[in-house]
């Protein structure tokens, strides 16, 4: 059964939280589109407790179409973290999760992210007092360990599960490696092999619908937590259960509906273009005329012309194989850290 606390999901796919994506605009795309759950970006824990207007705005979720919603935290300090699922609670949170894998200098000097890997005791106290706290169900994200001497992930694991957390997402990296190098899957299925009657969710290098099966059937896992692939395409998770890959005018449409959305979210037209270009990067990424695309949009400043822009490049494009070698023209790592 794929059982998180008492929430029943309805497959095994998980969409990542990530930096200036996982917003309530995407998230429900992903939800409508099968997502089985959509964790928020992560949201700071002081900012909560400070009731910073920008903090809050990253609450805001659709009851309709998120359920359940949950909500991501990070900070280090048991007391203020308690504090701040609180509040995430009265806003509507039913599931917390701790950032405790964010590699992030900014986030791991104050010993939140993964710096709370080099102290699973204090990790384990967030998990018992946020549940103390709001009687919810908590998870948590982590890495392998801080660096390739200390992957400590059994050892957190156990702290972590002994504390009450309801599941387990492992993105098998060390803090040191960051997004470099190769996910290593073994780490996940020794993960699952230690804690058999424990929801475990794997994540790392998935890039297509094969590869999320491929992680599930090769590690045991029970759900596959999906970052970069969904960047540019939240049809995956239609894909995921059977679907079909989105035609160039749904695409089209889908792309306008994300921006229109967004627009609304942002609140702030020109803020909203400047914030939506890579978006529109990440959804012509493997279209042929992406980079000559990628360019334009980086000079748009007002929501027509974004409109018209996309209108005139998604309603015709096609996939080509060719253009995924522009790969490493397309900027990922600011979202996934």
């Amino acid at each position: 059964m794929l059982q998180i606390g008492p929430y029943t999901l309805p497959n095994p796919f998980i969409l990542a939280p990530m930096a200036g994506v996982s917003e309530e605009p995407f998230r429900v795309i992903a939800f409508r589109l099968g997502a089985a759950l959509c964790p928020t970006e992560l949201v700071s824990s002081q900012g909560l407790m400070r009731a910073n207007q920008r903090t809050l705005k990253y609450l805001r979720f659709d009851p309709e179409v998120e359920r359940p919603y949950s909500l991501q935290i990070f900070g280090g300090e048991p007391e203020a973290m308690a504090r701040a699922a609180v509040i995430g609670k009265q806003y509507g949170a039913q599931i917390i999760d701790i950032n405790m894998g964010c590699p992030v200098k900014k986030v791991t000097k104050n010993g939140a992210g993964s710096a709370l890997l080099c102290e699973p005791a204090r990790a384990a106290e967030l998990v018992r007092r946020i549940h103390a706290a709001t009687g919810l169900p908590v998870t948590c994200k982590i890495r392998s360990g801080w660096d390739e001497h200390n992957r400590n992930y059994l050892q957190v694991a156990g702290e972590l599960f002994g504390a009450g957390c309801a599941a387990l997402a492992i993105h098998p990296r060390t803090q040191a490696q960051g997004y470099s190098g190769k996910a290593d899957w073994d780490v996940i299925a020794d993960l699952k092999r230690h804690f058999p009657d424990r929801p475990i969710i794997g994540n790392g290098d998935v890039k297509t619908p094969a590869d999320a099966r491929r992680m599930r059937e090769s590690t045991g896992c029970d759900f596959v937590m999906i970052g970069r692939a969904a960047l540019g395409n939240p049809w995956i998770f239609r894909e995921l259960a059977g679907g079909e890959p989105p035609t160039p005018e749904e695409r089209c449409e889908g792309v306008l509906a994300h921006f229109r959305a967004h627009v609304a979210f942002v609140g702030d037209a020109l803020g909203a273009v400047r914030s939506f270009r890579r978006h529109m990067a990440w959804y012509a990424h493997g279209l042929r005329g992406a980079a000559a695309f990628r360019a334009e949009v980086n000079a748009l400043d007002t929501p027509e012309e974004v409109e018209a822009a996309v209108r005139r490049f998604f309603a015709s494009a096609h996939f080509d194989a060719t253009a995924l070698e522009e790969e490493q023209d397309v900027d990922y790592r600011a979202a996934l850290g």
